[in-house]
Formats: structure tokens, C-alpha cells, sequence
């Protein structure tokens, strides 16, 4: 078996003595909430809930305010509702919102997914200094009295996106892949589609938080380390709940001889302990996370969450795991169509790695 492996003691090996106090911090005041929650589970008089509720927001704020405490020390940790004005969280936070409720089914939640990289990328790359411009010319559907076209001015990223690989961490990372894939290639004045490297990394659920561990299969990957060499990478993935996928990969590349120029992680949502463990981990790496949540369960589980996001985008497996080809088969004609030059960079990056058996 063609297998490397993690384990959660080798990540917190690279946690500093100040990370580790922000953590313990953390966990107390999640600890408070727990209990808010249990208080607010019970019948309860209206003047009873409204002062639960109260402590329950002054407790969130106290979180949200010691988290953006740390990353305002960590320029590697960015976080949407951080860093953008304050009239843009609202949209963020009512986007997260919508993820997290029970109620949001399959399609509303692949929706919501998709909107969520489109701001993902903004927060990346919308801001980049510069003012060389892009024009695009789109012919219309308008053709009395002539044919019209219209002319759309947009900021020149070509240096920043048209070196990147995108890293699939697979199945709940497959779809918001190719939603990054498609952000740049609309953006890229050449209509850049970025390659695909696959890789098969699971974590074993059996285990706990503090002895996870991470195991990256080599004979279920699909990747040419050749066009992996001195480029941008980008992974994304939904959640990031320890950053232990991540660095088993990169550190799996790093030791085949792979230097990557940058690498760019993008999370919906960033455990602060796997934000802080991806940066200390990997030279060179940013976190971009449109919302950061305080803790980890015992079984590694982000709170307050939105459950399994991979179950929550792509549908439970069943009795047998589906390999690549039946996970983007089940997305259906909507999804092939809207990403199908990423589809086609996919089908060739399987085809042309296949290992013989």
C-alpha cells in the first residue's frame, strides 16, 4: 500500500506557547456557551431567554473579538469578516448563516457554496495593486441595426492567477475546486483553465482530536509533480477543522523535491487551531476563510459548524465510497455544463495518471 501518514502530534508540534494559550482561552469561553446552550434547551420564561441569549452574544462577541485579536498578528490568517468593511459582513455573516442551518438542503447549499468562493476569491485577488487593466469585448445578443458588442473594463491579475495548480483534497473539496478554477479562468484575460492535481486524503475517524490520523493514498491520487514545480498552488476546502489534509499533502510534495512559488488555502469555515497549525506548518502559505469558528470538538469536529460538508455538497456515500468519475456524474447536467472546461482538465489529469493495477 502506497501510503503516507499523519498524526495530530507531529501538527501541534509546531504550535508556539502563544498559540496554545489563545486556544486554551478559546475553549474556556466555548465551554461557557455549551453551557448557554444547555440552559436554552429547557423551557424557559421570555425574560429567562432573553438573558440567556444575552450572554450567549456577549460570550460570541468575546470570541470573535479575541480571534480577531490574534490574526490581526498573523498576516497569514485572512479572514473575510475581518478584514472587509463593515458593510459587507452582513452578507457574510447571513451566507454562513444559511450553510450552517440544518434546514438548507443539497442544491440551496451547493448555491450558497458557489457564492461563497466568488468571495473568497475577491478577498484574494480583488484587492491587488496595479492599474493595468483588462478589457473584454463580448459580442451581444443585439444585432439591429448592427451587431453590438460591449466593452467591460477589469483589473489585470493575469501575474497573480495564470501559474496556479489547483490541489483537490478530495470529495468535499471537488466542487469548490472547480469553482476557484472557474473564478480565475473568467478572470484571466487568456481564459486560463488551471490543471488539477488530485490527491486521496482521509483522516480516521475512529480516532480522537488529540491522536488523529491522516493518511494520503498515493495509489488513489491523480497528479504529474512536473506541474507542480514552481507554481502557485491553491487548495480548497469547505471546511478546515485541524489543517491536518493539508500539510500531509504539501509535506508529501515538499519531500519529492517540489517548491512551490506560493500556496493559498480556501476555507468557508477555519477552526482557529487548524488555521494557525496550516501557517506555522507550511513556509509561504495563506489561509483565506470567510468565517473563523473557535473550537474543535473531541473527535475534531469544528462548533459551532455546519456538519459533514463533503455529505452536505455531494450527498452521503452509501454502502461504497464513489470514486472520481461517479462523484462528478452525480453533480448532473447543470454543474457539467456550468464548469465544463474544468471537467475536461479533470477527465485528462484521471486519464493521463492512471495507475496500472
Amino acid at each position: 500500500m502506497n501510503k503516507i501518514l499523519l498524526k495530530a502530534e507531529d501538527l501541534d508540534g509546531y504550535l508556539s506557547e502563544s498559540d496554545k494559550g489563545y486556544i486554551s482561552q478559546m475553549d474556556g469561553l466555548y465551554h461557557q456557551v455549551m453551557s448557554c446552550f444547555i440552559r436554552l434547551s429547557k423551557p424557559l420564561s421570555l425574560p429567562e431567554q432573553g438573558r440567556e441569549e444575552a450572554i450567549l452574544i456577549g460570550l460570541y462577541n468575546e470570541m470573535g473579538s479575541l480571534m480577531q485579536e490574534l490574526c490581526s498578528h498573523e498576516p497569514a490568517i485572512r479572514v473575510y469578516s475581518f478584514l472587509t468593511s463593515q458593510e459587507s459582513h452582513p452578507e457574510a455573516s447571513r451566507l454562513i448563516a444559511k450553510l450552517r442551518d440544518i434546514q438548507t438542503e443539497n442544491q440551496e447549499f451547493v448555491y450558497y457554496i458557489q457564492r461563497a468562493y466568488e468571495m473568497l476569491f475577491k478577498l484574494a485577488y480583488g484587492g491587488m495593486p496595479g492599474s493595468n487593466k483588462n478589457y473584454l469585448i463580448v459580442k451581444t445578443p443585439v444585432n439591429l441595426p448592427v451587431q453590438n458588442y460591449a466593452v467591460h473594463k477589469i483589473t489585470n491579475i493575469d501575474a497573480a492567477i495564470e501559474h496556479t495548480v489547483m490541489c483537490v483534497m478530495l470529495r468535499g473539496a471537488l466542487l469548490p475546486s472547480m469553482i476557484m478554477s472557474k473564478e480565475i479562468q473568467e478572470y484571466s484575460s487568456h481564459g486560463y483553465v488551471t490543471p488539477f492535481a488530485l490527491f486521496k486524503i482521509n483522516r480516521d475517524d475512529t480516532k480522537h482530536e488529540h491522536d488523529m490520523e491522516y493518511v494520503l493514498d498515493l495509489d488513489k491520487s491523480y497528479f504529474n509533480l512536473e506541474t507542480l514545480h514552481d507554481k502557485d498552488l491553491i487548495f480548497a476546502d469547505p471546511m478546515n477543522a485541524t489543517g491536518g489534509s493539508l500539510v500531509t499533502v504539501v509535506h508529501y510534495l515538499l519531500k519529492t523535491g517540489i517548491k512551490p512559488r506560493s500556496i493559498r488555502f480556501f476555507n468557508v469555515i477555519a477552526a482557529l487551531k487548524g488555521a494557525l497549525r496550516v501557517v506555522r506548518a507550511l513556509e509561504h502559505c495563506q489561509v483565506f476563510t470567510l468565517w473563523m469558528d473557535p473550537v474543535l470538538n473531541e473527535t475534531a469536529y469544528i462548533m459551532p459548524g455546519l456538519g459533514d460538508a463533503g455529505d452536505r455538497i455531494n450527498g452521503r456515500e452509501g454502502n461504497h465510497q464513489r470514486n472520481i468519475i461517479q462523484l462528478i456524474a452525480d453533480y448532473g447536467a447543470t454543474i457539467a455544463q456550468l464548469y465544463r472546461a474544468q471537467l475536461r482538465e479533470i477527465e485528462h489529469t484521471v486519464l493521463r495518471n492512471i495507475r496500472p493495477a
